[in-house]
């Protein structure tokens, strides 16, 4: 696992530092505080490689930079290895201008175990220390390896092509690759169905694979599908964005671990005893009835694609309905939650560990420090009911004709049922204002 993060003069602030849990950490905080940066600096802290640089074709994951020129930018962090879980090892890498890249010590860097990236944009990356771990031979480098795994959001469904073209792809992407496991009917297609079942946005219509089809006479492509509601087979291109992520997910997850399980085979040793797993804005375009369920289904499902491997998650979230999911599953022993906030008195980025609270619902969670929400309407309902407060605090002395204007301004914000009402009518009988 990853125990430790500490960035000196590069990101959001002139210094931030986490001390992980070792299960679940959820980071919460607004738009352009630093959240996404957070996990591509993870990355490259357990792989030695920002995204970007090993796939230009994103749209995130560049290497990150000083905050200030001539002003020492340093990435410190501590992580287990492989071969001594338990025991972790401290690195530090500082910005070097003149070779415009991040420096650590010589040598072979730390095995983190399996990382797999999910970005907000679809994007993934996957890092196999059974097919991309570097070794030095002697005092001389081995013959350099994929570095990782690294998909902008078409590859993962099109195939990731070999540098070397003439050793094939070294990912045929979701749609063959899930067309293939269908045919052959063996492991992987249990546990990508397995997969889909435990990620389901409703237990009662789990996502089902139906036949393979074709969809065009100059595609000679056989497509996956999955049964819809109605009973059809939807060939997977056609559905929605919110599930074209989770199908993302849950292929990635098993071609990551298949993979690693095959390669682990031919090096005649067992599969990884560790699996970090980083995912961005994890409620991204799914439905609130996903969002409710989403955490635990990740939860359930990494802890079953193999018992002997602990799992880590760095989850990031905008969501107050999945941070009100969480609530009966949180562990305190074993997670932690993290909030970037501006700070106006120290005009910074500021990093916070705060205790768990359980809020009980969305609406507590949206007007919590995770959100600083002050209402959980509209614009237009906050200031007016700002104003009906005040007239409130007037008492008897308000004037009745903006007390009736102040009703009518009400009627068009409150519902028949919100809560307010029940202020607003003691009012009016306390002070003798007329309804």
């Amino acid at each position: 696992m990853l125990h430790h993060l500490r960035l000196r003069n590069t990101g959001p602030a002139p210094e931030l530092q986490l001390e992980l849990a070792p299960r679940l950490n959820l980071i919460t905080g607004d738009n352009s505080l630093g959240k996404s940066f957070l996990l591509d600096v993870a990355w490259y802290c357990l792989t030695r490689r920002w995204p970007q640089e090993l796939n230009p074709g994103l749209s995130g994951g560049a290497m990150a930079q000083p905050s200030e020129r001539g002003v020492e930018a340093e990435i410190s962090f501590s992580v287990d290895g492989e071969t001594d879980p338990n025991q972790p090892k401290a690195y530090k890498c500082a910005y070097q201008l003149e070779d415009e890249a991040w420096i650590g010590r010589a040598g072979r860097p730390v095995n983190p175990g399996l990382v797999v990236y999910a970005m907000a944009d679809g994007a993934f990356a996957v890092w196999d220390p059974a097919r991309n771990a570097w070794k030095r031979r002697g005092s001389v480098d081995a013959p350099e390896k994929n570095k990782a795994y690294v998909f902008n959001s078409r590859q993962v469904w099109t195939g990731l092509a070999n540098p070397q073209s003439d050793l094939g792809n070294l990912c045929n992407g979701l749609i063959q690759d899930w067309a293939s496991w269908q045919r052959e009917n063996g492991e992987a297609f249990a546990q990508l169905k397995a997969v889909l079942n435990q990620l389901s946005p409703d237990p009662e219509r789990p996502m089902t694979p139906g036949p393979l089809v074709r969809i065009s006479r100059q595609d000679s492509q056989d497509y996956p599908t999955l049964i819809s509601a109605a009973g059809h087979a939807v060939p997977l291109v056609h559905w929605s964005s919110g599930l074209k992520r989770i199908i993302g997910l849950a292929y990635l997850l098993v071609w990551a671990w298949q993979e690693h399980v095959k390669a682990s085979e031919l090096l005649a040793r067992s599969p990884a005893r560790q699996m970090i797993f980083l995912i961005d804005e994890v409620e991204a375009h799914l439905h609130p009835s996903w969002q409710r369920r989403v955490v635990k289904s990740l939860i359930e499902v990494v802890d079953n694609l193999n018992q002997h491997t602990s799992v880590q998650l760095l989850l990031v979230t905008h969501s107050p309905l999945v941070m009100a999911s969480v609530e009966p599953h949180f562990d305190p022993s074993r997670d932690r939650w993290w909030d970037l906030d501006w700070s106006e008195l120290e005009q910074q980025v500021v990093l916070t560990s705060r205790p768990f609270a359980r809020y009980g619902d969305a609406n507590s969670w949206l007007c919590s420090e995770a959100f600083d929400q002050s209402d959980t309407g509209s614009l237009e309902r906050e200031a007016i009911i700002r104003q009906a407060r005040q007239l409130i605090h007037e008492g008897t002395t308000a004037n009745p004709e903006e007390v009736a204007e102040m009703r009518s301004k009400l009627q068009t914000v409150l519902g028949a049922t919100d809560a307010f009402w029940n202020r607003w009518h003691f009012a009016v009988r306390q002070s003798g204002w007329q309804p």
